[in-house]
This record gives C-alpha cells, structure tokens and sequence, in this order.
C-alpha cells in the first residue's frame, strides 16, 4: 500500500515538471515567434543602401521586395536591383523598399538608375516613384512623381517625398521594348536637412522658373541651361520636350491645367517641379 502511494506521490511531481516544461516551452516558442515577427516587420528610418551586401539574385531580400519574380527582378553580381522585361511590355515591374517609420514630408530621395547594358538596342522604358500600402500590395501603388524616360547612362534623381500615411516607397519600372532591363543604386532616403551639398543641386547649379504673364512660357533663370526638359499631364502623358530657348520653354500649346516638369541639369542630375497653366 505504501508503495503504491509512492508511485502516486512520484507521478503527481512527474506531472508538475512535465507541465512546467510545456509551459517554458510554450513561452519559448511564443517569444520565437514574436521575434521573428519584430524582425520581418523591422522599419527603419532612413535608406542607404547600394545592394553590395546581398548574396544571390532573388527578392525578397533585406527586406526589399517585388510584385514579381526573378527574373523580371533580381539582384545582380554588380550590386543593383534590376527590373527585366523579358516579352512583357505590358506589366510593370515594382521595387519597394523596407518598410519606413514614417514619411512626414521632410525627407528626400535620391537614387541612380539607367536601362541596364546588355538590353536590346533600342530598349526604353520608364521610372516612377510613389508609394504603397504595403510591401505586398502594388495595387495600392500612389504616384508621387511623373515616369520619366530612363537613359543608356547612369542618371541621378532625387525628389522631395510628400507626407504620407503609406509606409514603403515603390519604384515603379514600365518597359516600352521586349528583353530590356533596368536597374536602381545608391538609394538614399533622409530627412533633408541631412544630405550633403553635393546631394542636392549646388548654388551655381539652382534652377528657378516661372510661368510669363501671357500663359505661353517658361522664364527660366540658371547659370546653365538644362540637358533637356519634359512636361507632363496631370494624368502622366508626356505632352511636351525639349530644350530652352533664351532662357525660355514654349507652352503656348497646352491647355490649361496642372503640369509637372522632369528638369535635367547641366550635370545629369533630374529635378521635378509643377507649374499652373492659367
């Protein structure tokens, strides 16, 4: 009899280890996972990224991400992210970063971006920047800044990114021509306050424009004159390009409305403004 109350007293103990155990081991994974949780959603700050620490050519990756697949993005051994429009000219290609702690209209983005070497001759496409929901969700793309027409040479483009309740950025690639690529580097995103002189237009490179009383052009003033300059429609149609004309761009054809304008300095840098055709 005593030793059957033994093996009682021996399983009732058995049984509070064996729950204990179940309850640390509960409380280990939970804490694992809320870990992993904290460190697939880590948001950040600022960006300075130029890819030369990812291994391989798949996204997601550092938690950059894609709508698509390789290959239509990939990173490549050179240290870029790039967009690739194998027979597809239809569907963009979205690059979107980490996700961010908050856009609050303070900060500026600046990047590089070219059609990549080794695309078809005659390969084109363009760059948008906006924002989106989620990194999952290029439906809910916002455009911020009008596409612009990637060039065969490495270009550099910062914009000053409005306030927003989103919290990724997206770079939105539509391709024009069939096996084309293109690709971004050197993304910074800071407030900016923060970026150097040389990140921004210098003081000798400014450019200032204004609409003429008669609604027909652009007055511009700079020591030097723009590489080229585009005009869209508030819908993102390209309605005029070119150069300047004694310091001037005709508009007279235009209807009146909002337009933004893609600038390109003297040096490669590409700068947006907007302008009101009365």
């Amino acid at each position: 009899m005593l030793y059957l109350e033994q093996l009682k007293i021996i399983y009732y103990f058995c049984q509070i280890i064996l729950n204990k155990n179940k309850v640390m081991n509960i409380k280990l994974l939970f804490g694992a996972l809320l870990f992993s949780t904290i460190t697939a959603t880590a948001q950040v700050a600022t960006i300075n990224e130029n890819f030369s620490t990812f291994s391989g050519a798949s996204l997601p990756q550092n938690n950059w991400t894609s709508n698509r697949p390789s290959p239509y993005a990939l990173v490549s051994p050179n240290n870029f992210v790039q967009a690739y429009s194998s027979t597809d000219i239809v569907n963009p290609t979205y690059i979107i970063t980490p996700e961010l702690i908050i856009i609050n209209g303070t900060q500026t983005l600046k990047f590089d971006s070219q059609i990549s070497t080794g695309s078809f001759p005659g390969a084109a496409g363009t760059i948008q920047v906006g924002t989106v929901n989620s990194a999952g969700d290029a439906s809910s793309f916002v455009a911020i800044t009008t596409p612009v027409a990637l060039q065969s040479t490495s270009q550099t483009y910062t914009y000053t990114i409005p306030a927003t309740s989103a919290k990724f950025i997206a770079f939105k690639i539509q391709p024009s021509t069939i096996h084309s690529a293109f690709q971004i580097d050197n993304v910074i995103f800071a407030p900016t306050s923060t970026l150097a002189i040389s990140d921004n237009l210098k003081p000798d490179n400014i450019i200032r424009f204004a609409v003429n009383t008669e609604n027909t052009a652009l007055q511009f003033v700079a020591k030097k004159d723009p590489k080229n300059i585009q005009v869209y429609s508030a819908a993102g149609q390209k309605v005029a390009e070119g150069k300047l004309n004694n310091q001037r761009f005709d508009i007279s054809r235009l209807q009146t409305g909002i337009y933004y304008i893609a600038i390109q300095t003297a040096e490669g840098t590409i700068t947006q403004s907007k302008f009101i055709k009365k």
